[in-house]
């Protein structure tokens, strides 16, 4: 049975989710594409694409070619993905600056619905199942736990920067950008987007294509021989991210955007929290944050000089929505289009 027009319609919407989730350092579109229903046709329809495909091009023609990478899908999903995260990276941007409660707050919510839709695919649980979902949780926060790079805007940096980052997008619990913050491309890539610095993107896009037909096989793989362990896994990442997006945190130590120093944050100001000090001064460009820890909501505003409120009552409200969020996709991702 083939896929109408509107089949491809909720496709690109599924990207599209992807992208805006994929914008936001600390929440993964690979969660998304679980949850949708679509991320095991990703990986496999990824993973089809190899030089042996090229000959097929040669010799049998483009619709043979088009049909065995399934390229109506995936033309669908990354056209929605791509117009997404172009679009969504600046909205985010302006939310993490002036509303990271909040949107910390939804996020937190849609991944807490994340772990239990795809824990709850894991068939048979015992030590090997885990011991997965335990050392996925580390890895998760480990890798949320590290500190931000200096910026790189070399070309070679910026390639290798692509390839690790787009892995990380397809893993649902590994956020791609967060990966890029750590590396220190992360402002690189936002401001190659603002200021359409093509030579930029097409290097990052490269690493990221090379990263992506590379890191699909090894998924495919995993899916077809290790499910239960998979799953167990990537479970383990998602649950494992939950520190990263808890919306009140502390600033330990910060980096000064002009020298490259790392310094502590309460040196430059008496104020805990680096977003709150940057919208009291109306400069978001001064200091990057590079260690920070979370703390009790309740505690946020003493930290803070009692200048800000916590927001506890609409973030909870926001968590309940993006919990939704999921239970909505996961219907979605329930009504199969094949």
């Amino acid at each position: 049975m083939q896929r109408r027009l509107t089949d491809y319609l909720i496709i690109a919407l599924k990207g599209i989710a992807m992208g805006a989730a994929d914008a936001v350092p600390g929440v993964s579109g690979g969660t998304i594409a679980f949850i949708s229903g679509i991320y095991e046709e990703l990986i496999t329809s990824i993973s089809s694409i190899n030089l042996s495909l090229f000959k097929t091009l040669k010799t049998q023609g483009i619709s043979v070619f088009w049909k065995k990478i399934n390229g109506n899908f995936l033309l669908a999903l990354f056209t929605g993905v791509i117009i997404s995260f172009l679009s969504f990276m600046r909205l985010a941007k302006y939310l993490l600056e002036h509303h990271p409660i909040l949107i910390w707050a939804y996020f937190f919510g849609l991944i807490i619905a994340s772990i239990f839709f795809i824990g709850k695919q894991i068939k048979k649980w015992n030590i090997a199942t885990i011991t997965s979902l335990t050392i996925g949780a580390l890895i998760a926060f480990y890798i949320s736990n590290l500190p931000s790079l200096a910026a790189n805007s070399s070309s070679l940096f910026l390639l290798f920067a692509g390839a690790i980052a787009i892995c990380a997008m397809i893993l649902p619990g590994i956020s791609g950008s967060f990966i890029l913050l750590i590396l220190g491309a992360y402002k690189t890539l936002s401001n190659a987007l603002n200021d359409f610095d093509i030579k930029k993107i097409v290097i990052f896009a490269t690493g990221a294509i090379i990263g992506l037909l590379s890191f699909s096989h090894i998924l495919k793989w995993l899916f077809k021989n290790y499910r239960n362990a998979t799953l167990a896994v990537l479970t383990g990442f998602i649950f494992g991210s939950l520190n990263k997006v808890w919306p009140w945190k502390k600033t330990i130590t910060v980096m000064n955007d002009k020298t490259g120093n790392i310094i502590a944050f309460d040196s430059v100001t008496e104020l805990g929290t680096l977003s709150v000090y940057q919208e009291q001064i109306n400069n978001f460009k001064s200091y990057k944050t590079i260690v920070e820890e979370s703390i009790s909501p309740y505690s946020y505003s003493e930290l803070n000089n009692n200048i800000v409120d916590p927001q506890i009552y609409v973030s909870i409200a926001l968590a309940f929505i993006g919990f939704l969020t999921i239970f909505i996709l996961e219907k979605i991702g329930a009504k199969k289009t094949t």
